[in-house]
């Protein structure tokens, strides 16, 4: 009979101890956090999975990261983050635009920034916080921006070397084929094509377009640069681009002062680790781009810089953005 109770006791405080367990983890909040990026390398799986490492360290959240497993197209990722599918996703300003928010558009304008210093202190500035609460407030209080990363500084890769206009006229470059970079390309004499991303190839293989435009990272792993008419990289550097890294409101609303603070350090350092990746790749991927027996040039950018200048302006106007451009071309 001792032993039977013996036994019962120990079977009790296992079954507490299990209990103990389940209580603690339903104590977590569970975040799906999501990008379009299937390549598990790439600088967005970097930072998410900072994000999930920072996130899950401090006990009071269980991030649960997908790389293209939900979606990879935006405007999925952001239905699925107003209808709850996901938390968190990445997405382009492209994508803010087409949704109604034109002013986000501002981070589409070619030659926007110098370079990357340039580029953060815009972003992590006034300017940014007030694109993000334009963003907040346009999209209903549906989400809010919880950081900028990047996807790199993009250039013309093709069929023939860039050094002027005359090189660009008539060449099918696979881009945005409307908005302020397709006004762009069409202004100094190429023709914007669409073409899905992983059709691209063998597009460029078979001179369905002549030339894209993308940042070392990304067209590199995609071997472009090994195809006919992805050889020739011409350093334009005419996108620093700009990512949204939205959070759902509702799940920001939900959290108290500490919850707050912890996925506050959490994005932090995930939006270090994000860009540290994407800036160390870049000198990476082209170095191996050179090895592979791509052809690298530099050019004079002045004549390319001063037409975006007046599309940046035109935008502007348009858009009730002048001063906020102003801001941006001030900042040192």
């Amino acid at each position: 009979m001792k032993k039977l109770f013996t036994l019962l006791t120990a079977a009790a405080a296992i079954s507490l101890a299990g209990c103990s367990d389940d209580s603690a983890k339903s104590d977590t909040i569970k975040i799906v956090a999501a990008h379009n990026q299937t390549n598990l390398s790439s600088p967005y799986q970097t930072g998410m999975l900072k994000l999930k490492e920072v996130a899950d360290k401090s006990g009071l959240f269980n991030v649960e990261v997908h790389a293209g497993t939900i979606g990879t197209n935006e405007n999925e990722l952001v239905e699925k983050l107003v209808l709850g599918g996901a938390d968190m996703v990445l997405v382009s300003p492209g994508f803010m635009t087409s949704s109604g928010i034109e002013e986000v558009d501002l981070f589409s304008l070619l030659y926007l920034f110098n370079d990357y210093s340039h580029w953060e202190k815009v972003v992590d500035g006034k300017v940014g916080k007030d694109i993000a609460d334009i963003i907040y407030t346009k999209s209903g209080e549906k989400y809010r921006v919880a950081a900028y990363w990047t996807a790199g500084v993009r250039h013309w890769y093709g069929k023939q070397p860039v050094n002027s206009f005359a090189d660009v006229k008539g060449m099918k470059i696979r881009t945005q084929t409307s908005g302020v970079v397709s006004q762009y390309w069409k202004e100094i004499g190429a023709v914007p094509t669409s073409v899905a991303w992983a059709e691209l190839y063998q597009a460029l293989s078979s001179n369905v377009v002549d030339a894209a435009e993308n940042a070392y990272p990304y067209f590199i792993p995609m071997e472009h640069h090994k195809t006919s008419n992805g050889k020739y990289i011409s350093e334009t550097g005419h996108d620093y681009t700009t990512r949204l890294l939205l959070v759902r409101n509702s799940v920001w609303e939900s959290f108290n002062d500490e919850q707050r603070t912890a996925f506050n350090q959490a994005v932090k350092e995930a939006t270090q680790a994000e860009r540290q990746a994407l800036y160390s790749e870049e000198s990476t991927y082209k170095q191996k781009a050179i090895d592979d027996g791509a052809i690298v040039n530099t050019l004079d950018r002045t004549p390319f810089i001063e037409k975006a200048r007046s599309i940046q302006d035109q935008w502007a106007a348009k858009n009730g953005m002048t001063e906020v451009l102003e801001t941006i071309r001030q900042t040192k």
